[in-house]
């Protein structure tokens, strides 16, 4: 599989490949805690591309990655529909509560990103990280 990083480690603008192009999609209020980005030339039940987590190293945007394996999901629903992001583990701090926390406040966030923007009420929801594969150490 081929992972393209949309929105680097740290960043506060979550971005979306549009073309050859990122675009901002919106400013969040946290940073995120990890690459973030997709599977190329996927579709998952949102009809966008399945969302990948890299945990380890920052990247930069538009770096790619081939991988054969995820090492876990974060189970998420998002304007109400399943929305989960696979885990590629690179090593560093991942410390499952502190990172279950950050995702319940994504989930706020959304929800009323929704609300304001585009006037309607949703669900959003962080349900779970499950690590099915062993060699991932959970801090």
């Amino acid at each position: 599989m081929r992972i393209v990083i949309e929105t680097p480690k740290y960043s506060f603008l979550k971005y979306r490949k549009e073309g050859s192009q990122f675009k901002t999609e919106f400013i969040s209020p946290i940073p995120v805690l990890f690459n973030y980005g997709f599977i190329d030339k996927s579709l998952s039940e949102d009809g966008m591309e399945t969302d990948v987590i890299v945990i380890g190293p920052a990247m930069h945007q538009g770096d790619v990655l081939d991988r054969n394996h995820f090492d876990g999901v974060v189970r998420f629903i998002d304007d109400s529909i399943r929305d989960d992001k696979h885990i590629i583990y690179m090593g560093g701090f991942f410390p499952k509560p502190f990172f279950a926390f950050y995702f319940r406040l994504y989930a706020l966030f959304k929800s009323a990103l929704y609300l304001l923007h585009k006037r309607k009420l949703c669900t959003c929801r962080f349900e779970g990280i499950e690590f099915p594969y062993a060699g991932v150490q959970d801090e």
